[in-house]
């Protein structure tokens, strides 16, 4: 679990940097999956800082879902929103709603209570369908975000955040599709390429929600994306558990961390909410 919040630091306080060089980047072709913007991005330090962290908080991430079950690190990862928040208060001088206090406080309550009931990662390996499908599911993602990125308003911001939140989705589970494989037989496994296929996605299409429209709403779109989905491919495909007797704990702290972290969504945008301020 330890790993898991690691990897929550490092995302939220990646997600600050990358929102402001989002933010300060000229518009690309509009599209929400839109290279010419990443691109464009990738000059600014900020950007190339948030993408260090954001290398760091993945390979936390690998670490932890060698241990735990996919529904407690996909919970760790959507509370890095509180991390944000709290961060952005303390250094970019943010004002704290009492609610975003308590909801910081749901948050923090929901990964402990998952941390006591969460059992071992699941024995299950998946099925080559399931490899398969996964791949398809990050072709999926693309096509998505092509299709959001022509919607206007929080209705765009909202479906490109879902989009990505998807495509962070899949990298979590072809993380533990591809755990235990040999070197030697990564090229032939589907999961290594849906690996890379969604997790380039869900940067393109986060980094596009970013730049224009209600990061808010984009924000909570991703956290949905980002955990309900590979939650249950992990329960009913990867034979995740809990601990004798606490599947309603985990359940509840489960519901707690995503729905504290909905509270928090706009702290995707923390830049901007300071010089608001």
């Amino acid at each position: 679990m330890v790993c898991a919040l690691g990897t929550a630091v490092c995302f939220g306080t990646a997600s600050v940097l990358q929102a402001a060089a989002a933010r300060a980047a000229p518009p690309g072709t509009g599209s929400g999956v839109d290279p010419v913007l990443l691109l464009r991005v990738l000059r600014q330090w900020r950007y190339l800082a948030g993408l260090g962290l954001d290398a760091l908080g993945f390979v936390l991430e690998v670490i932890a879902l060698r241990q735990l079950p996919i529904y407690a690190v996909s919970a760790a990862l959507a509370a890095s929103l509180a991390v944000t928040a709290v961060t952005a208060s303390r250094v970019l001088g943010v004002r704290l709603s009492p609610v975003e206090w308590a909801a910081v406080l749901v948050v923090c309550g929901g990964l402990a209570m998952l941390g006591l009931a969460s059992g071992e990662e699941g024995s299950g390996t998946g099925s080559a369908a399931l490899r398969w499908g996964t791949l398809c599911a990050a072709g999926g993602v693309l096509a998505f975000g092509a299709a959001a990125g022509r919607l206007r308003g929080r209705a765009r911001a909202a479906a490109l955040g879902l989009g990505a939140g998807c495509g962070f989705g899949v990298v979590e589970v072809a993380v533990r599709l591809v755990e235990g494989v040999p070197e030697t037989r990564l090229p032939a496994n589907p999961a290594t390429y849906a690996l890379l296929l969604g997790g380039g996605a869900a940067f393109l299409l986060l980094t596009s929600a970013l730049q224009r429209g209600s990061v808010t709403a984009a924000t909570a779109g991703m956290v949905v994306g980002e955990t309900l989905g590979p939650a249950w491919v992990g329960v009913a495909w990867l034979g995740d558990s809990t601990r004798a007797g606490l599947m309603p704990l985990a359940v509840a702290g489960f519901a707690l961390a995503v729905l504290g972290a909905l509270a928090l969504a706009r702290f995707g945008e923390a830049p901007a909410e300071a010089g608001a301020a």
